[in-house]
């Protein structure tokens, strides 16, 4: 028994904020941003839009989809950085907003690589027979924690979601492995230092604004390109595929640049790769979910597609999956 992927969802705020509109808030252009990161333009909440909210658009999605009923689920697991607030879970406000009550609800903390994490446990709850109804969501409220100053972050990051849902199947389609990695050495690539417990908020804290992510974009684009190589070729290997066997390649959505430096030393075709960060930027845990949704429902995902995934994200994590659909 192996656990699949059975139907998906997705969702991004109304509101798109353009190159442009940025060019007005922070020292850049259009053509600067595009040339650097692939991106044209992101969405973004309205006031008083959680992840929650977003998390539970997709949820639902996912469910209409599925023809599932919420009450029936016994899994929800949520991939979030920015989650409604410390305490409680995400996870646990979502499961409210379902009525899913019988389902066990908690958040996962992995940035970028969050969506492969949850899917990989997910994936371990149903083999093992301990669940059969999982919702994996990726949900991201990304303009919360970036610095509207700094126009090195906060051109990259786009609000949204996506969901999966997940049961076990006998045949042999499925979610055929997951890989996944950490090194806390490289904590610091990518943070957001304040509002925990090391440096709880604080006049101070706000004043040095550390309550917003700080990212060395040098060093991260390096490790990015090493990382997000080495684990789509893990899995390829471990499922004895060769790139040619790849029949969609869903990348997190970070930085175009890093994209094609991949793809160009993994030798892929870039028709068999999915894309969308031109037009809602990195959406961290959700980019990969909403990613997928689009694809399913533009008709490049049929019976028997293989797909490769592959992630890399603050931690640093990585992660990749492959999925027989």
């Amino acid at each position: 028994m192996r656990a699949r992927i059975v139907a998906t969802g997705s969702v991004a705020p109304p509101r798109v904020l353009r190159n442009t509109d940025l060019g007005d808030m922070v020292e850049t252009s259009d053509e600067w941003i595009a040339e650097r990161t692939g991106i044209r333009e992101r969405r973004v909440v309205a006031e008083g839009v959680a992840s929650s909210d977003l998390g539970t658009e997709a949820a639902r999605a996912a469910l209409a989809a599925g023809e599932w009923d919420p009450a029936d689920l016994d899994l929800i697991l949520v991939a979030t950085c920015t989650p409604d607030m410390l305490l409680p879970s995400t996870a646990c406000l979502i499961q409210r907003n379902l009525k899913a009550h019988r389902a066990m609800a908690f958040d996962l903390a992995a940035a970028c690589s969050g969506f492969l994490y949850g899917l990989s446990v997910a994936d371990l709850y149903v083999r093992t027979g301990t669940c059969r109804r999982a919702l994996v969501i990726g949900t991201e409220v990304m303009s919360a924690i970036v610095d509207w100053t700094d126009r090195s972050t906060c051109i990259l990051f786009g609000d949204g979601a996506g969901a999966v849902l997940v049961e076990p199947t006998l045949d042999d389609r499925g979610i055929l492995s997951t890989h996944l990695h950490s090194d806390g050495d490289l904590w610091d690539l990518v943070c957001v230092p304040g509002g925990g417990s090391r440096l709880p908020a604080s006049d101070h804290m706000l004043a040095n604004r550390q309550q917003y992510m700080k990212m060395k974009g040098h060093e991260t684009f390096k490790v990015a390109v090493k990382t997000l190589e080495s684990t789509a070729r893990e899995a390829l290997t471990a499922n004895k595929m060769d790139v040619k066997d790849v029949d969609l390649f869903i990348p997190h959505q970070a930085n175009l640049r890093i994209l094609n430096a991949v793809v160009e030393r993994l030798g892929l075709e870039k028709d068999r790769v999915v894309i969308n960060m031109d037009r809602y930027g990195n959406t961290s845990a959700a980019s990969i979910p909403l990613a997928l949704d689009q694809a399913v429902r533009a008709g490049r995902v049929a019976p028997g597609c293989r797909i490769l995934m592959a992630a890399f994200g603050a931690g640093l994590t990585w992660a990749s999956a492959v999925v027989k659909w």
